[in-house]
């Protein structure tokens, strides 16, 4: 998917918000969280996205620790749904 795909997707309401469902093209599909860090701007620029995986989301809820997330390349992200 490109950025401006995604973000239309991300910004819509689940931001930093709700988790969904993330599928890709070479690995199964989580579900995770989209979160905007400081660096949002310019890796989203690069079609970058730092996302929480399910397990971790309560946690980072909590403590809005960033090294929860993992950055992925939107290219290998194929659909985006509601978790």
């Amino acid at each position: 998917m490109t950025n401006e795909q995604i973000e239309k997707f991300v910004l819509q309401k689940y931001l930093d918000k709700s988790a969904v469902t993330i599928n890709f093209k070479a690995r199964q599909s989580i579900k995770g969280l989209f979160i905007k860090t400081a660096d949002y701007a310019e890796l989203k620029s690069k079609n970058l996205w730092r996302i929480v995986n399910g397990a971790s989301i309560e946690e980072y809820n909590k403590s809005k620790d960033v090294n929860l997330a993992r950055i992925f390349n939107g290219v290998e992200i194929t659909r985006l749904g509601i978790a």
